[in-house]
């Protein structure tokens, strides 16, 4: 997956920071899907990789219950963690147990669960528990 992941960062439209994040989502079909930080002039209006690969499995039909894991590669020395705008969105998607495995430039990884990763969560159950 490693080498996968060194692909597609390539493709990161990251003219403004330089900093490049490759995503790649795991269905539990084995179906994968890519995706890549795209930034823009308006900072707060870029995307994260997380962002664009659930979002390309959700526009195939894909639905929550789907997601298998999730890998993460970043252009920083150490590996990366989802931010808390993208936990937030793995929360959503993923079951608690599901593994992110995030690489850094040598290849070496670290294994995350949701669980882990997003301990005090908020959940679409917490819109109605009033």
């Amino acid at each position: 997956m490693y080498k996968k992941l060194c692909d597609l960062i390539n493709n990161s439209y990251s003219n403004i920071s330089g900093y490049k994040v490759a995503c790649i989502v795991k269905m539990k079909d084995g179906k994968y899907f890519n995706g890549v930080n795209v930034e823009n002039a308006s900072f707060k209006d870029g995307l994260c990789a997380e962002q664009v690969a659930i979002g390309s499995a959700i526009t195939e039909g894909y639905t929550k219950d789907s997601f298998d894991k999730l890998y993460l590669l970043g252009s920083s020395k150490h590996p990366i963690t989802p931010c808390f705008l993208c936990r937030q969105l793995l929360v959503e998607f993923f079951s608690k147990d599901a593994e992110i495995i995030t690489y850094d430039q040598t290849g070496e990884y670290t294994k995350y669960k949701i669980k882990d990763l997003c301990p005090y969560s908020f959940k679409s159950g917490d819109l109605y528990d009033k």
